[in-house]
């Protein structure tokens, strides 16, 4: 008379032979099969997905907003700060992925091998424009640039200091408020230097490659797209968009 065999390695064995016949594994699949449920990742591997009902869903791709805009906009100071501050404080990080790009109606022109920028709102706006790629920039994280330029921008001047002292290149109160760690000599020294030119060229060319065209600022791309429908739900609902996007 044969053995005996217990239930639960016939069960084993016929998950084996379903996934593999006469192989035992898949190729790529290095884990013992009792551990083949235990991550998406190694379902996917051992190609027993639909095996396994209790494996969390793939996390979905961020919401991609980028905001063309310039400093001294009204419409544009608007949108970032009642708008699109708020909304990126209430979600959390991974649905939202926003880029900022201060440019928007600018003008750029070759003199003598250097960039010079001619700017909707006179040199004060092209200062700020410059003010926040630099601060962008040194400060790499989003979330830590961010709360300073929505300071600056939801302030009296991005420009000015708020304190009444001599006139600095930036706000330096928004900037010891919300990103004291900072350099903010490093970021003065792109101001004034080849680095604030070079990353002024770059939102030119950004700006400039639109498809279509930017004709107004705030300019809002959502997913790679703009669309009139789209600016016109960014700006009555962006936290209702974006949730309705994200999948």
């Amino acid at each position: 008379m044969a053995p005996t065999v217990p239930l639960p390695a016939l069960a084993l064995v016929a998950l084996v032979a379903l996934v593999a016949p006469g192989l035992g594994v898949t190729p790529g699949c290095d884990r013992p099969a009792h551990l083949w449920c235990s991550s998406p990742e190694i379902a996917v591997a051992c190609q027993v997905e639909s095996r396994c009902p209790n494996l969390p869903p793939p996390a979905a791709a961020p919401v991609e907003l980028s905001l063309y805009y310039e400093s001294l906009c009204p419409a544009c100071r608007e949108f970032l700060v009642l708008k699109l501050f708020p909304t990126w404080l209430l979600l959390p990080s991974e649905m939202l992925n926003i880029t900022l790009v201060p440019y928007g109606n600018a003008q750029e022109r070759n003199v003598s091998g250097k960039w010079d920028f001619q700017c909707q709102h006179g040199p004060e706006e092209c200062l700020g424009n410059m003010i926040e790629a630099c601060l962008m920039h040194e400060a790499k994280n989003f979330s830590t640039y961010f709360p300073v330029i929505f300071c600056l921008e939801s302030g009296s001047s991005v420009t000015k200091n708020l304190d009444a002292r001599p006139v600095c290149p930036l706000s330096w109160q928004c900037l010891q408020i919300y990103a004291p760690e900072l350099d903010r000599g490093r970021i003065a020294a792109c101001v004034q230097g080849d680095t604030g030119m070079a990353l002024m060229h770059q939102n030119a060319q950004l700006t400039e490659a639109l498809d279509p065209p930017h004709q107004f600022v705030p300019w809002i791309v959502i997913n790679g797209k703009h669309t009139d429908e789209l600016q016109a739900q960014a700006e009555a609902s962006l936290l209702g968009l974006v949730c309705h996007l994200y999948q």
